[in-house]
């Protein structure tokens, strides 16, 4: 079955009391036994709903992968998986990293005594420097988020299954229509919902995509015992988003690529950070790996100035500035005060984010409006 044709059936029946043809929404936090431990599956919805059991099941199969979960957020999933750890293990990860993930790495998991190392990791001999017998877990970001830089998953799980290490690879640059982790070697995959995935910028979610028997049941007991799941609201909505996922990426792509090309050719841009350049530094593995460059691109204004990011930003029109990506609308941020404000300044610019680097997520808009808003935008710089 082809991605488009599982993206809408996947794991989708029609309901078997109505023949809805739409999942339902089951609304409800607990269900009647017909006698004590006698059910029909379905105990209380922290631990499980028909909605959200759905939905698992239908990302996992995108994913080409056995097991799904969801959480409350992509951090809530982030966090799951980090509780896998036990204090004085050591995790390697890439240092172009989500502001987030970052954060919750050194000031929450740091102090229970968990060791992070952060090295660019398409270097494969900087993440070897790191390995000893009390690492644990390789974290992985491609494309990374803001920098687009591309990490080999193939060359990485090799490093990760000859040390007996977990691989988790963050897929949510990606999206599983351009990208499938399990399938070339990681443990774990990790979502944020929020962005391509639902894509429409009307739900907070996290997923956890794995195969292994063991890590299911350890992350299954996480997340029913911390508790923090998504509702059946959200998770109908991000069903209904996974229909057109494929449409929706393969435009993002589309106008993303143009833009890249046109930001690359003003007078006043300086670096453009896109896989799909061939003078991009891994463009080769992200043609290996990938389907598609994705729809986010970031660029360096020719002055290098806060003030002039700041001008750009406060003049878009069809762009608009807030926080995340991944929505069919247009998004534009900064990440030195946005994103990635948790990161040290003198951590984030050594991975290349300055305070003139701007982050676009490129909608799915007519891409001569998006053009032209970006003209106009950089006109008052």
């Amino acid at each position: 079955m082809k991605f488009g044709t599982k993206a809408i059936h996947a794991e989708i029946e029609p309901d078997s009391a109505t023949g809805a043809i739409m999942t339902p929404i089951y609304q409800t936090s607990t269900y009647v036994q017909s006698t004590p431990g006698e059910h029909k599956g379905y105990e209380y919805s922290r631990t499980q709903n028909p909605t959200r059991h759905t939905l698992e099941k239908n990302l996992a199969t995108l994913e080409n992968a056995k097991y799904g979960l969801c959480f409350g957020s992509g951090m809530a999933a982030t966090d799951a998986v980090m509780k896998l750890l036990s204090p004085g293990d050591e995790v390697v990860s890439t240092n172009d990293l989500y502001g987030g993930s970052y954060r919750i790495f050194e000031t929450i998991f740091k102090a229970y005594g968990i060791v992070f190392h952060f090295v660019p990791m398409n270097d494969l001999e900087a993440i070897k420097e790191k390995i000893n017998d009390k690492t644990k877990m390789l974290w992985v970001e491609t494309p990374t988020n803001p920098m687009m830089n591309i990490i080999d998953i193939v060359a990485v799980a090799e490093i990760s299954k000859s040390n007996n290490l977990t691989l988790v690879v963050d897929n949510t640059f990606a999206s599983p229509y351009l990208q499938n982790p399990m399938d070339l070697g990681a443990d774990i995959v990790t979502h944020s919902i929020t962005k391509y995935i639902s894509g429409h910028s009307d739900v907070v979610m996290g997923a956890i995509i794995c195969n292994d028997d063991g890590l299911q049941e350890k992350l299954a007991f996480i997340q029913n015992t911390c508790g923090a799941v998504c509702g059946p609201m959200d998770s109908f909505l991000v069903l209904r988003g996974i229909k057109t996922l494929h449409l929706r990426m393969q435009r993002h792509c589309e106008n993303a690529a143009v833009l890249a090309k046109h930001l690359k050719n003003h007078p006043k841009v300086d670096k453009v950070y896109w896989p799909g350049f061939e003078d991009h530094a891994n463009h080769e593995i992200a043609k290996k790996q990938m389907r598609g460059f994705g729809g986010t691109i970031s660029f360096t204004t020719k002055s290098d100035t806060l003030k002039d990011a700041h001008t750009f930003l406060s003049n878009v029109k069809v762009f608009s500035l807030a926080e995340s990506l991944g929505g069919v609308e247009s998004l534009c941020s900064h990440p030195a005060t946005m994103t990635h404000a948790a990161i040290p300044k003198e951590v984030r610019e050594k991975s290349g984010v300055v305070e003139s680097l701007v982050r676009l997520s490129v909608g799915i808009e007519d891409i001569n409006d998006l053009i032209a808003d970006i003209d106009q935008a950089l006109s008052h710089i």
